[in-house]
């Protein structure tokens, strides 16, 4: 008898700590910032910055930011390309701002002095027909006269203090990247000249000068 007497005091006890436990999570869901962190999903790990990155950073740290950013750092012309592929959902009306204000960086980025840092910007749909293109639909070439003003154009993920940055360009990735599936960029120091009336013409090694 006394065993069947306690079985509704056992009822009652799992209906309460059920209660109980339906009133907590209400009161979780309703302030989601008492959840545990493992709640909140999987951890992303942030990738290692490339191998180029990590040793023009050593290097810019080595010989200081004044260096690495000044017109005379390394003078000779300098071709940065990026290729874009912009997100489905983007629109042609967004696609021109990006291009416009791409553009217009030949203009808008300058030092703190006034002086132009982009010798030219030149820009274009992808037209190939090889099918290499990786999904990539636009391109822009943008010519330096030195790495230093190269440098202060890019900005980060090498230099990090704004001081030594151009604010232009910075402004306009920010702008971009709502807009950008992927970019593709690639430098290079133009070393040797082929024209069709001669041979290859090499580039005189370059020095910096300060």
């Amino acid at each position: 008898m006394n065993v069947f007497l306690r079985r509704p005091v056992v009822y009652v006890a799992a209906g309460a700590l059920v209660l109980l436990g339906l009133s907590q999570a209400r009161t979780a869901k309703a302030d989601p910032y008492q959840l545990p962190i493992a709640s909140s999903g999987p951890v992303q790990s942030v990738a290692a910055p490339a191998p180029a990155t990590v040793a023009l950073q050593q290097l810019a740290q080595q010989v200081g930011y004044a260096t690495f950013t000044s017109p005379n750092w390394h003078v000779g012309t300098v071709r940065h390309m990026v290729m874009f592929q912009y997100k489905k959902n983007s629109t042609g009306a967004q696609r021109a701002e990006v291009t416009a204000r791409f553009l217009h960086l030949a203009q808008d980025s300058r030092r703190p002095d006034g002086k132009s840092v982009v010798a030219s910007i030149e820009t274009g749909l992808q037209i190939s027909g090889e099918g290499t293109d990786e999904g990539l639909q636009q391109a822009f070439f943008v010519t330096f006269r030195s790495e230093g003003d190269r440098n202060y154009y890019v900005g980060k993920p090498v230099i990090t203090d704004p001081a030594f940055f151009d604010p232009a360009h910075e402004a306009f990735k920010e702008f971009a990247k709502p807009y950008l599936e992927k970019v593709v960029t690639f430098d290079y120091d133009v070393t040797v000249v082929s024209e069709p009336a001669g041979s290859a013409k090499k580039i005189a090694a370059k020095h910096s000068h300060h």
